[in-house]
């Protein structure tokens, strides 16, 4: 190998893997999309083929019953990725809705391409492995809000993660905090009952109640 050669393969080397530049501009496998509010981005049943990495803007996923009863499964922002489970083969066509909260701006990878990248890039994969740790946390917070708490604590749940949605920081603690202790009554001495109307007339007395 000539030193030409030698010098442009070094330099080639050099040129690390920028993550933010994938998922920012469009490219091979990848399109810019725009999405407008109350938009829907991809339907249930929609065939499972590509990525989106919200660059701008908030979705919703929601899921419909076979009885036509819809629920919000999930709430996503700027810096999440939408429609990953395609990466999955088991996955081929689209279990949730995404409809956009705002309008949106999402890059689109096609399945091939982010299976690729996953595969070549340790940078990429890491950027999205970190993602999905964050998300699958969150369903674990949300399965035991749904097995162990009240209705009143689960809407109290959701109203705070509500009111921090798309805010940038570490969010506060949304975990409901338990009913204060009662204080401890006084009781009479003379009688295991609550201090009577007599007691509490005599209260000069401190040799009634405890």
């Amino acid at each position: 190998m000539s030193p030409v050669q030698k010098t442009k393969t070094a330099g080639a080397r050099q040129v690390a893997f920028d993550p933010e530049a994938f998922l920012e501009g469009a490219g091979v496998g990848r399109t810019l999309v725009e999405l407008k509010k109350n938009q829907v981005l991809f339907a249930q049943g929609d065939p499972a083929d590509a990525v989106f990495y919200i660059q701008k803007g908030s979705l919703k996923l929601t899921v419909v019953s076979q009885r036509g009863k819809e629920a919000t499964v999930a709430l996503l922002q700027q810096g999440h990725f939408v429609g990953e489970s395609c990466v999955a083969v088991a996955e081929r066509v689209r279990m949730v809705t995404a409809t956009g909260l705002t309008r949106c701006t999402l890059m689109r990878i096609e399945r091939e391409e982010m299976v690729r990248v996953l595969h070549e890039e340790h940078a990429f994969a890491d950027v999205f492995v970190t993602f999905l740790l964050a998300r699958n946390v969150r369903i674990q917070e949300d399965l035991v809000d749904q097995l162990f708490n009240s209705s009143e604590k689960r809407l109290a749940r959701v109203l705070l993660l509500l009111a921090n949605f798309g805010k940038e920081g570490k969010p506060e603690s949304v975990i409901p905090k338990g009913r204060p202790t009662p204080q401890p009554k006084r009781w009479c001495c003379r009688c295991p009952l609550p201090p009577c109307s007599a007691c509490s007339a005599r209260s000069s007395d401190r040799r009634c109640c405890a």
